[in-house]
């Protein structure tokens, strides 16, 4: 018997860094949110972490709530997007990979080797950086806010420029030079 297919909502919005895709469910909560430049990425992702059920997106208007969010977020109230509601499927590893990735409070960078200690795998550097490249919800899930052992911009999948501007934004990049979350 074949599965019935994930019915999601697919929004899009004009930001200062490109067009970002959001991606809820019925009950308005969030399930991805992406670049406009990477839906193909975003499909293959979700179709990924929902083990073969087919996802099926449809066009509509993202909900108020998210929208408002957002707005503000962009607008300098960055602390805004911290509580939103998220469903993100993954497992156990990456579940723990992104709570730390939530923790990580805005105008603050963490290298991906205290992001390991945190979760108390300190051996697990590169299976965390796995596990954020797996975030479908970056932006409101932190992956940007993970640097390299070395203050270096790296690893984010909606390019190191959109890095960088939101590092910027967040004041936790000034001159190039990232501040460390302790």
């Amino acid at each position: 018997m074949k599965a019935d297919a994930l019915q999601f909502n697919l929004s899009r919005m004009s930001t200062p860094i490109g067009e970002m895709l959001v991606v809820t469910d019925p009950e308005q909560r969030l399930r991805a949110l992406d670049w406009q430049e990477h839906e193909t990425r975003m499909n293959r992702l979700m179709n990924r972490l929902y083990k073969g059920r087919p996802v099926k997106l449809s066009d509509g208007v993202m909900p108020r709530e998210l929208k408002d969010a957002f707005e503000a977020y962009f607008a300098g109230l960055l602390n805004i997007i911290d509580g939103l509601d998220v469903v993100m499927p993954g497992t156990a590893f990456q579940q723990s990979a992104w709570r730390t990735l939530r923790e990580i409070p805005s105008g603050a960078t963490l290298s991906y080797g205290e992001q390991a200690a945190r979760m108390g795998r300190p051996n697990s550097v590169r299976a965390v950086g796995a596990a954020n490249g797996a975030n479908p919800v970056g932006l409101v899930v932190p992956c940007h806010r993970v640097i390299g052992a070395n203050g270096a911009l790296t690893g984010y999948g909606g390019g190191l420029e959109r890095k960088r501007w939101l590092l910027q934004h967040e004041g936790a990049l000034e001159a190039d030079e990232p501040r460390l979350f302790v």
